[in-house]
């Protein structure tokens, strides 16, 4: 796809799904500035395009480094944030200087540098343990963690700088987002990275809960094809849209996918539920398809194997 703007801001953009992005706006011809503080994004992520960026070491929570790297930005990207839930249960309010007040700064930057857009990446934690399947944009957000209570907050203050300043903002609900250069050695991480990292290395891994609680896996590269649509898409402004499949599988059952394709079969180990965690998220993508024209194109399958042989690389390489 081609982009219309030539000059973009992407905070986080040396994390999993920021430098994927990044990427993507270099090879469509895009000047862009990666903001990220490194307290989770690796620079390494970034070596493909490290010659064809501007990278501004910098936090979110300051407005100056901020403002200074949204001037001259037509589009802004912001994915910077702590995005782990039990992170921001331990720590509400380290959690929310950088996820409420870093999410103000951008978003103030960005009217202040008049960018003709901004896409906030929220998540589908916003919808909470609400028992109604699928998840759509309009059900009331019912957060069970502070995480998803910055998220929504976050949600609503792009949708006021819309309705007061005229700003293109528009808000992605990302569901669970997998795929290479995720980062498994946090105890935060997604949990097909962890999975792929066990998978890898012949451990068992622990799964928290009975493993019946299910997700919507999407592949990164469908996350960033989302990513670009909605900044030129002005019938999404001011507005929220989940970012899916539309499809669920269960915890037990992605483990088996992927100890298949390790040729490792071992029984997997339990532990208690985490505080904030939900059992079962499933996204409606109607309006991802009418607002954006999206759809995912990458089957489960297919992003599994190509994430699998991005870990198992990684892994021969330590």
């Amino acid at each position: 796809m081609t982009v219309a703007f030539k000059r973009a801001l992407v905070t986080g953009g040396a994390g999993f799904i920021g430098s994927h992005l990044t990427e993507a706006l270099v090879a469509e011809g895009c000047k862009v500035v990666v903001l990220d503080n490194f307290s989770t994004g690796h620079q390494s992520n970034l070596d493909s395009v490290a010659g064809s960026i501007e990278l501004a070491e910098g936090d979110i929570r300051d407005f100056r480094t901020v403002k200074q790297a949204t001037e001259g930005c037509e589009a802004v990207f912001h994915l910077a944030a702590v995005v782990s839930v039990p992170q921001t249960v331990e720590q509400p309010l380290e959690s929310a200087a950088v996820n409420d007040m870093g999410t103000m700064n951008v978003l103030e930057a960005a009217r202040g540098s008049g960018a003709a857009s901004l896409v906030f990446a929220s998540s589908s934690a916003v919808y909470g343990d609400d028992p109604a399947l699928p998840k759509k944009e309009e059900m009331m957000p019912k957060p069970l963690s502070p995480y998803a209570v910055q998220k929504i907050t976050g949600e609503y203050y792009a949708r006021l700088y819309h309705q007061l300043y005229g700003m293109n903002t528009t808000s992605l609900r990302f569901f669970n987002v997998y795929g290479p250069k995720q980062d498994p050695t946090s105890p935060y991480s997604g949990v097909i990275s962890i999975f792929m990292s066990k998978a890898v290395q012949k451990v068992p891994p622990t799964i928290y809960g009975d493993g019946t609680q299910s997700r919507d896996f999407v592949y990164v590269a469908d996350v960033v094809r989302a990513l670009l649509k909605a900044a030129s898409a002005r019938a999404a402004s001011g507005q929220s849209v989940n970012v899916g499949t539309g499809i669920s599988v269960d915890i037990n059952q992605l483990w088996k996918i992927i100890a298949n394709l390790a040729g490792f079969n071992v029984d997997t180990r339990y532990a208690p539920q985490r505080a904030g965690d939900i059992v079962a998220s499933v996204a409606d993508i109607d309006v991802a398809n009418t607002l954006l024209g999206f759809e995912p194109t990458v089957a489960f399958e297919e992003g599994l194997g190509n994430t699998f042989r991005w870990y198992a690389a990684s892994c021969a390489q330590i």
